[in-house]
C-alpha cells in the first residue's frame, strides 16, 4: 500500500518541498521492493539492504555523528508506531 496520493506529481521539478520529495522517493523505494519480491528476493534481505544503503547515504551526506544522533531516536519512534502500518502489534 503506497502513501503517495494519486494526484502527487511524479516530476521532481514540480515538487515544492522536502516532504513531497520524500513521499515521491518513498514511492520509488516501495516500487523497487515490490519488483524485487516479484523476482523472488526475500523481503527481509531487501529491508536490511535498504537500511544499509540509507545509513551509508546519510553518513556520506551528514556525517557519522549526525547520523548516529538520528539513529538514537529510532527506538522511540519504532515503539511509538511511527513505522507501523495498520494495527499495531
Amino acid at each position: 500500500m503506497t502513501i503517495i496520493p494519486d494526484d502527487l506529481p511524479l516530476d521532481l521539478t514540480l515538487v515544492e518541498d522536502h516532504g513531497d520529495a520524500r513521499r515521491v522517493a518513498y514511492g520509488y523505494v516501495e516500487d523497487a521492493f515490490t519488483e524485487a519480491q516479484q523476482d523472488g528476493l526475500d523481503a527481509d534481505a531487501l529491508a536490511h539492504a535498504a537500511l544499509f544503503a540509507a545509513f551509508r547515504t546519510l553518513v556520506e551526506t551528514y556525517g557519522e555523528e549526525a547520523t548516529a544522533v538520528f539513529a538514537e531516536a529510532l527506538p522511540e519512534k519504532l515503539r511509538g508506531g511511527a513505522f507501523s502500518q495498520g494495527t499495531r502489534h
